[in-house]
């Protein structure tokens, strides 16, 4: 395998395309034949040689054109497959032999399950299809693909690929046949195929402009009872996209399958989408309200692929985004449409700023459409999904919902069927509203978090208000200076009773309404608000504007007036959040309490104010502060346990100021009202209680825990059963143990329920946690080849459980370096993502981090690790 670094700059259009493929499967779990037919077109007057890709591929016959190939007029080597024989309008026939049943690494075709009950599956994004048969795996060549599986009647009486089917039928020996033709030209990793015993729902559903398809929902058969939800989701995103984006549905079959092993999350093979078993199946018995989230917006992530990814797909992998970012957006916003608009908000931000800005602040950043890469497996991160959204928002933000709907329109009709590039997507949002978008670029090309820094001056004699902006970007690795971005600052100004004020800046013959976006473009900018008559209280960055870190003049008593004030349900939010982040700064840093007081007096006012009743889940994120590691990003010398320590304390002012009787009687109504239902008021009634559950352990702990004990055991759904669980585990309850046996033998049968019930166990806080994750890496339940299995204890304990992974003895840091290793010989993806556990390493104090440092360097030293795990090292040892 080659080592080499692949640039973007350096990217060629192929010199050879394959407008037609022929695939012929012959399938069974050891040992499955591909016979591939590629009718090859060349660009470039035949100059180039063939060249194909191909991995782990055992080649038993070769002919160009009808003629078997001697060993001499081909070359086999470091992956690739040379033909120089070949010419334009040439049909190259191959053959080849893959082990399914020994691909551990889960790309191409391999196994699922057991040998006795799995079934066969593909998994070709990124640069799977390789492991399948030879080709050019890139994916700006695009192929209209006729596919025929052939396998067992009885092993596997069930076969899928992509496109239409085109027949089926008995074959000797008790086998049989499926065809399939895909119609529109798709890239080889949207390529798919599945066989086995599955069970299927259908729906029948006639598109907007009349096409009649048939949709089905596969699933192993104890699991088929548990894909109602997701079909409700499919048809749900087929109708949205028509509405949304006058995108139809375009094949006459829609299949998904559920497997509960993949790599990903799930994957939009055109016409034949395959889902991790986590993001499809739902019951309320084994699924939280979080799960039935996930599920709805996982299938309209990948149905909505069919336009933002496969009719119109990316030209290389450096614009992954174009096709990630924007999917992501797409999904934010049917995920609000179908729920609560502020609660999708406050979860798409929470994401961004736990997940992508630690990334961006760490030696794992990169900018949304990378430079270069060894592994675009390692890529599929929080910067181009999350960080990429947030720009496609700004963009949407920018142009308006009319614009930006008449932007994408041209963008899917200038290029169906092509692969191009972030510029043809801004091109055409620009063009089809007459604008330049060409400055919004910069955002794609810079890494790190721009630090947006706003002070204000009042000047009560002349009625004015002056807004100072400015922007700053550290620098990084590859950028010793990065030069100011485009940021839109959505702004709203409130009098000192809370009502948004009128907004007329200096030059403006008049006001031009309460709200305003400032487009702040060079390194800094003031804006003059004139006939403003008391010191106003600034809003700034409503609806997270832009994907910046913000900060701010505001007094502590600024913010509190806008947890009260703001008309918007997610701005009241954050500013609770900034406020709880001052609260916190001041426990960690000093005596005073001004902060603290605000905060806690502001919530407990949201808290007593009647209106809230009919918002009980956005009343429970506000009783929230940040979480751990969100509070950690801004600390160079990082103590987990301080941290840990700091937010406590936060919590058990805020349970004293509520207080405890108030606690237990708001707990107890909600309680006395839950009957597992699966209706948006049931889903946010359950979030407030078991917030309340929380904070009461802080002033009551024994009826905490007893309430908690009573919900684990009783609890008619599985959101207050993981909820009570997790809190008599973390906080080590007498029952805790007997707890989580009972939790286990529930759902002994059920993979993605214990899977939950061990990653409570792994994140248990503080050190305790290891010895509890070498009992779960060493008791039956430990799966390391199911990668949902691994992440749901290695993951956990490194990735979200600090006070735990982030022992002070290093004893964390020995263990995941031990088990990455493992893994990597199992599974390179699973190896390197994993990794990731290790990429804050550089904020920790100087003893963690001493210790971190070794196990990385440790780890960085050994031989025969994959390249996916060795270049996640390099990257992470490298800016040290």
């Amino acid at each position: 395998m080659s080592d080499t670094t692949i640039h973007r700059s350096d990217y060629r259009p192929p010199a050879w395309r394959v407008p037609q493929v022929e695939l012929e499967f012959d399938l069974d779990i050891d040992h499955s034949e591909v016979q591939a037919r590629l009718h090859l077109a060349c660009d470039d007057g035949e100059e180039t040689p063939l060249q194909l890709d191909g991995e782990s591929l055992e080649l038993l016959e070769i002919a160009l054109d009808g003629r078997p190939l001697g060993p001499l007029e081909y070359r086999l080597h470091d992956a690739t497959l040379e033909v120089p024989g070949a010419r334009n309008g040439s049909v190259l026939s191959t053959r080849v032999r893959v082990q399914p049943a020994a691909n551990s690494a889960l790309q191409g075709l391999y196994l699922s399950g057991s040998r006795d009950d799995g079934f066969l599956l593909t998994q070709c994004e990124a640069e799977g299809f390789r492991r399948i048969t030879f080709f050019p795996d890139r994916p700006d060549v695009l192929s209209r693909y006729r596919v025929t599986l052939r396998a067992d009647a009885t092993r596997f009486p069930v076969l899928l690929a992509g496109g239409n089917a085109d027949g089926h039928g008995a074959l000797p020996d008790g086998r049989h046949y499926a065809c399939f033709v895909d119609p529109w030209p798709k890239s080889s990793y949207l390529f798919a195929l599945v066989a086995g015993r599955l069970e299927s729902i259908r729906q029948d559903y006639t598109t907007a402009d009349g096409r009649a398809v048939e949709v089905r929902l596969w699933a192993e058969p104890w699991a088929i009872t548990r894909c109602q939800h997701a079909m409700d989701s499919v048809l749900a995103a087929m109708r949205w996209d028509e509405t949304h984006y006058g995108r139809n549905y375009d094949l006459a079959q829609f299949h998904v399958v559920a497997t509960g092993d993949f790599n990903m999350g799930a994957m939009e093979n055109k016409g034949l989408n395959i889902f991790n078993s986590k993001y499809l199946l739902a019951d309320p018995d084994a699924s939280t309200d979080e799960d039935y989230a996930h599920v709805e917006a996982v299938v309209g992530h990948e149905y909505f692929h069919n336009w933002s990814g496969n009719r119109v797909t990316c030209r290389d992998w450096f614009q992954l985004s174009l096709k990630e970012g924007f999917t992501v957006f797409r999904e934010q916003s049917f995920a609000a449409d179908m729920n609560d608009p502020t609660l999708q908000r406050i979860a798409d931000v929470t994401r961004l700023r736990q997940q992508q800005f630690a990334e961006d602040a760490g030696p794992l950043a990169h900018p949304v459409r990378p430079d270069s890469y060894r592994e675009i497996d390692n890529f599929y991160t929080a910067t181009v999904y999350e960080k990429g959204a947030e720009l496609v928002r700004m963009l949407a933000g920018h142009l308006g919902d009319a614009g930006f709907r008449r932007g994408c329109e041209l963008y899917f009709t200038r290029h169906d069927g092509e692969a191009v590039t972030i510029e043809h997507f801004l091109a055409a949002l620009g063009d089809a509203n007459s604008a330049d978008l060409s400055p919004f670029l910069a955002w794609y090309g810079q890494a790190g978090t721009p630090q947006l820094h706003v002070e204000s001056v009042y000047e009560a004699t002349e009625q004015r208000y002056r807004l100072h902006l400015s922007q700053t970007t550290a620098p990084g690795p590859h950028a010793a200076h990065k030069p100011p971005l485009p940021i839109p600052v959505a702004l709203r100004l409130l009098a000192p009773d809370g009502s948004p004020l009128p907004l007329r800046l200096h030059g403006e013959h008049a006001a031009q309404g309460t709200d305003r976006v400032l487009l702040l473009t060079d390194t800094t900018a003031e804006f003059r608000f004139e006939d403003i008559a008391a010191r106003p209280v600034a809003s700034v960055l409503r609806g997270f504007s832009a994907p910046v870190a913000l900060h701010e003049d505001s007094t502590a008593a600024d913010l509190a007036l806008l947890m009260v004030h703001e008309s918007s349900g997610f701005d009241r939010w954050q500013a609770g959040q900034r406020l709880a982040r001052r609260a916190f700064d001041e426990l960690c840093g000093g005596d005073r309490r001004i902060a603290n007081t605000a905060w806690l007096e502001a919530t407990a006012a949201c808290y007593a104010d009647p209106r809230w009743t009919d918002e009980p889940a956005l009343l429970a994120e506000f009783l929230k502060p940040p979480a751990e590691l969100e509070l950690a990003q801004s600390l160079s010398n990082w103590n987990p346990v301080a941290v840990r320590t700091a937010r406590e304390d936060l919590l058990m002012r805020l349970a004293e100021t509520l207080g405890a009787k108030s606690l237990r009687a708001r707990h107890a109504l909600l309680q006395s009202d839950e009957r597992g239902a699966q209706n948006g008021t049931a889903r946010a009634r359950r979030r407030l209680k078991n917030q309340l559950l929380a904070l009461l352990l802080h002033v009551d702990r024994e009826h905490a825990l007893a309430l908690a004990q009573a919900q684990c055991t009783d609890a008619p759904g599985m959101t207050d059963r993981l909820a009570a669980l997790r809190l008599l585990v973390h906080q080590q309850a007498d029952a805790a143990a007997a707890a989580l046996l009972a939790f286990q033998q529930r759902h002994a049968g059920d993979a993605l329920a214990l899977d939950k019930g061990l990653a409570v166990a792994a994140t248990i806080p503080g050190e305790p946690a290891l010895a509890r994750v070498q009992a779960l890496l060493a008791g039956p339940h430990f799966l390391p080849h199911n990668p949902n299995r691994v992440y749901a204890v290695l993951g956990a304990f490194a990735q979200a459980n600090p006070t735990g992974f982030h022992r002070a003895d290093g004893a964390g840091y020995a263990l995941l370096a031990e088990q990455l290793l493992q893994q990597d010989r199992i599974n390179p993806t699973t190896a390197a993502r994993l990794a990731n556990a290790f990429a804050g390493w550089t904020r920790l104090e100087p003893v963690r981090r001493e210790h971190l440092k070794d196990a990385l360097l440790g780890l960085s030293q050994e031989s025969g690790v994959s390249r996916a795990l060795a270049e996640m090292l390099a990257r992470l040892v490298g800016p040290a």
